[in-house]
């Protein structure tokens, strides 16, 4: 017997066949219908629409079977109307009929992301675009076919059927085929990105990590798993060490700013932390793709200080790892590599404690047998004998440590000397009588020069003068010579150009005569 509930009561059906389909009761409620309507082209439903009007599909489904077959229906009504009350399983079985029945085939386009293959040989993914994702199933039997190695980022084309899980209450794809169709875009976004900053040169810095920080700044969430494990991790191997922690999102809309902005604001403050680790716990490839972002690499490869990335698991990469200066696994394995130089230390104190006690029980042990051995007498002798020894050493020592010394103040001595000496060349005293007699000689070859220039300038008037006094007029009237002037003051040069009785003055090398012309030749 199955039993269907409804809005009117509950109804009891004993038939052997199954319930009509949501298309049958719209096809029964339309012939119902008196009023005669222009025949519409309905869509096929929808997951939606079945989810939406349950309770109107069950209430079809109840009228549609009350008048097809009233002689096999045992009708029982409740006496008030309160809506159905369903149970987790029933609506879900519900639901999952109406989905398989609907969508018994189709084919769907996506992006593989969390692909993981079962110990069991069935897969497990997701499926998704830019605006929605699926959860995808393909058991072993179809992915032993397959012609090629899934992995996240393909874009791939699956045929198969839709189907509810009723564990979870999820709907997913039970995948039949798959097919490749290229490369994912966000996938091959990524890569892009990686390649160019590549060609920038941002993965060629590689730093040491610092030996023993004493402050490690830690970028990540304060919720999240990954603080927990670097704290426990710390705390064991290097409790001196403080942790400064800058809260982050790491996943979401805002993880890549805030990872940015983190990984910026130690780079800026380099004196209250030696190191930064970038960290997340493990998850799916879209959780992680906030470390692919442009923005936390260009800030990883500027910080200045070393950079160690411990995001997601061994097998997850991002971008961001080929920034830092150095990539880890985990969370925990990046703490591990922050405090393995003083893990180291403390191992290996450990290592010699435990060497040197076993030296010590040793060595105690073959003192014991040697003083068994040994008489008293023999004993006093090899201890006078010790004392010797090392006093003679003792002195040996002493005669060294002489000799040492002396030569020693010797080499100080000489190198004492040798500055003494510089520093007295460098004197200011001697300093100032060297540029003094250099001034003195400076002088000396001033007026040397300025003599040396008089008498040059001097003999060469001399010259001039007599030179000048060679060819003086004067010179040529002392020989006996006159100058003869006319009435009119000019030279007189012929005789013809004076008249008789003129006035003339006759200029002589001492003195002038004044005469009167009265004759000419």
């Amino acid at each position: 017997m199955r039993r269907l509930y409804c809005k009117t009561g509950t109804l009891y059906i004993t038939m052997a066949d199954e319930m009509p389909s949501l298309a049958d009761l719209r096809g029964s409620r339309s012939k119902r219908t008196a009023k005669p309507r222009k025949s519409v082209v309905e869509p096929s439903p929808s997951l939606f629409d079945a989810a939406v009007r349950m309770e109107d599909v069950l209430a079809e489904q109840a009228r549609s079977l009350n008048a097809t077959i009233p002689s096999k229906l045992v009708v029982q009504k409740s006496e008030d109307n309160a809506p159905r009350v369903w149970s987790v399983g029933e609506l879900v079985r519900q639901v999952r009929g109406l989905v398989e029945r609907n969508y018994m085939q189709v084919a769907v386009e996506g992006e593989i992301s969390n692909w993981r293959p079962a110990a069991s040989g069935h897969c497990y993914f997701t499926l998704k675009d830019g605006d929605a994702q699926l959860s995808i199933v393909m058991f072993r039997r179809q992915a032993t076919l397959l012609r090629f190695k899934p992995k996240d980022g393909d874009a791939v084309r699956l045929r198969g059927s839709l189907s509810i899980y009723e564990q979870r209450g999820q709907m997913q794809l039970v995948a039949e085929t798959m097919e490749q169709v290229g490369l994912g875009a966000m996938l091959a976004a990524v890569r892009e990105l990686k390649e160019r900053l590549r060609r920038e040169g941002l993965f060629e810095r590689k730093r040491p990590l610092p030996a023993f920080p004493r402050c490690i700044g830690v970028v990540t969430s304060l919720q999240g798993a990954a603080l927990r494990d670097i704290v426990k991790v710390c705390r064991r191997r290097h409790a001196a060490a403080n942790l400064l922690v800058y809260p982050a999102a790491v996943q979401g809309p805002n993880c890549a700013a805030e990872v940015a902005a983190g990984v910026r604001w130690f780079s800026t403050h380099p004196d209250v932390a030696d190191v930064v680790i970038v960290a997340r716990g493990g998850g799916s490839w879209e959780d992680l793709h906030g470390f692919d972002d442009e923005r936390v690499v260009r800030a990883i490869a500027a910080c200045g200080l070393p950079v160690i990335t411990g995001i997601g698991h061994a097998t997850d990469t991002t971008i961001a790892d080929a920034a830092a200066d150095v990539c880890a696994p985990t969370p925990s394995a990046a703490a591990e590599l922050v405090t393995a130089a003083q893990q180291g230390i403390a191992e290996r104190v450990v290592r010699l404690q435990s060497r040197l006690s076993r030296a010590g029980n040793y060595e105690l042990l073959r003192a014991r047998q040697r003083l068994a051995q040994l008489s008293a007498e023999v004993v006093l002798r090899r201890v006078r004998d010790g004392f010797g020894q090392r006093a003679q050493r003792l002195d040996e020592l002493a005669f060294r440590a002489e000799s040492s010394l002396m030569r020693t103040i010797g080499l100080r001595s000489g190198r004492l000397a040798r500055l003494d000496a510089r520093l007295r060349r460098q004197h200011v005293s001697l300093r100032l009588s060297a540029d003094e007699r250099r001034l003195a000689a400076l002088r000396m070859r001033l007026e040397n020069a300025r003599s040396t220039a008089v008498e040059t300038g001097r003999s060469r008037v001399e010259r001039a003068t007599n030179r000048l006094d060679a060819l003086s007029p004067l010179r040529v009237l002392e020989r006996g010579y006159a100058l003869v002037y006319g009435p009119d003051g000019k030279l007189l040069r012929f005789s013809g150009t004076i008249e008789q009785g003129a006035k003339i003055v006759a200029q002589l090398a001492k003195g002038r005569l004044r005469a009167t012309v009265t004759d000419k030749d």
